[in-house]
């Protein structure tokens, strides 16, 4: 729903008028920077990855009356639409509305991958950069007042763009803040939402006008 919406179906107002008091919006994830520890690709030929990384990754909650429990959450790496690394879980947050920050360790030990995909790493590994995928996959529940929702799939990718340097001193990604793309059932949320806070709105006036 959108304001363009409200605005043509005036029949809708009382969900309209919720909508204006919520605001609603998704959840920005950013990736601040990536460090990385280890990146070796392994066999004759190669076919092996053993990695490690570590990010920061955080998540601002632009919602004023809106509040985020992440149930479950497993971080991951990704080239040439390939796992190249384990999946590393992450703490249970709650998230109020203030910005949270993670900072997991993402990698593994001679994950098997594409030999087409371990030539590509190998050389551009050698040329010293490469693009990779980070994945954040999970479940997440929405809080609004003492009403908190059931759980809905969350899914983030956030480009990673590797400079390797000297590994073995670690070296950071670009300073710049990455803005990761995000896809959850928020929609249904709000419809979720909306419907509750309008059978509740709905029941305070029955009871006025019984009262009366």
């Amino acid at each position: 729903m959108t304001t363009k919406d409200c605005g043509a179906h005036h029949s809708h107002s009382s969900s309209c008028n919720l909508w204006a008091i919520l605001q609603p919006s998704k959840p920005r994830f950013i990736l601040q920077d990536a460090t990385v520890i280890n990146f070796n690709v392994s066999g004759n030929p190669p076919k092996f990855l053993t990695s490690s990384f570590q990010i920061t990754l955080s998540s601002r909650n632009p919602n004023d009356k809106i509040e985020i429990y992440y149930d479950r959450l497993d971080v991951y790496a990704s080239y040439g639409n390939q796992l190249i690394t384990s999946a590393t879980a992450m703490p249970t947050t709650y998230q109020g509305l203030k910005e949270v920050f993670w900072s997991p360790y993402v990698g593994g030990n001679s994950v098997p991958i594409a030999p087409s995909n371990a030539v590509n790493l190998e050389q551009v590994h050698s040329l010293g950069s490469i693009n990779l995928m980070l994945h954040l996959d999970g479940r997440v529940r929405w809080k609004v007042g003492t009403f908190i929702t059931r759980k809905y799939h969350l899914h983030v990718r956030c480009p990673m763009f590797i400079n390797f340097g000297n590994c073995s001193a670690g070296v950071k990604q670009q300073q710049n803040e990455t803005l990761c793309l995000l896809s959850l059932g928020f929609n249904s949320f709000l419809a979720y939402v909306l419907y509750w806070a309008f059978f509740i709105l709905l029941s305070v006036l029955v009871g006025v006008v019984i009262s009366v």
